[in-house]
């Protein structure tokens, strides 16, 4: 079965900001690995334990991308580059739901009525 690729905008922004050489060779990977079996852990795939953000992660060389499988659609939530222990996107350190939660891919500041 072939799942879908669906991309985040911000992902999508991310995956912009990379040089062409990293993007292109980022989408090969993506097509390749996600396209038939994105559950199936790999060298490459990896199921993230308790990751509040994300199930999976693909690995590409120092590249990284987070995402989730709904059904038959493979969603992209971020893009980025592994630097020692930490994950860098569009410059910045990457921590998720920790430093703000309002800017996941949730609707807003709306649902915190209480």
């Amino acid at each position: 079965m072939a799942f879908e690729i669906t991309i985040t905008s911000d992902a999508e922004a991310q995956l912009k900001s990379l040089p062409t050489r990293d993007r292109r060779t980022l989408e090969a990977a993506l097509l390749k690995r996600l396209k038939d079996e994105p559950k199936t852990p790999t060298k490459a795939i990896k199921r993230l334990r308790s990751h509040p953000f994300a199930e999976f992660e693909l690995r590409v060389n120092d590249l990284r991308v987070l995402y989730n499988v709904e059904g038959n659609e493979v969603i992209l939530l971020v893009v980025g580059r592994k630097v020692g222990n930490k994950l860098i996107v569009k410059g910045q350190e990457f921590h998720g739901h920790k430093d703000n939660p309002s800017e996941s891919t949730g609707s807003g500041p709306e649902g915190d009525n209480e």
